[in-house]
């Protein structure tokens, strides 16, 4: 089962989901997003995605490409977003402490030059 929520702030929207991102699920989440005229900035929140299949690779894929960012607060979803590729949205205020070091890992931080 998948749960997707959208929240609409200003000119970004949030689709948060949570549960199983995998076959018919996904195809409907991308029907969902290809449907909506939404707002320049599109930020998916993967934290509470447990399992991801071939599908919902493919899907996220796709966001990836028209422009989607990610946000991904647990090692799964880091791992999803890392493996696939996935630019991470920087959102500060969202992360905590701990969260702020894990995404330094993966995406390292621009140093003034």
């Amino acid at each position: 089962m998948l749960r997707i929520e959208f929240k609409e702030a200003g000119n970004a929207m949030t689709i948060r989901m949570e549960g199983r991102f995998v076959a018919r699920f996904a195809e409907d989440a991308r029907e969902l997003v290809a449907r909506c005229t939404y707002p320049s900035k599109v930020v998916v929140d993967l934290s509470e995605v447990s399992f991801v299949d071939v599908v919902g690779e493919d899907v996220l894929t796709w966001m990836s490409r028209i422009g989607v960012k990610f946000v991904a607060e647990n090692a799964y979803s880091l791992n999803v977003c890392e493996r696939l590729h996935l630019s991470l949205a920087r959102n500060p205020a969202r992360c905590s402490p701990s969260t702020t070091q894990r995404r330094s890992q993966i995406l390292p931080t621009r140093r003034p030059g």
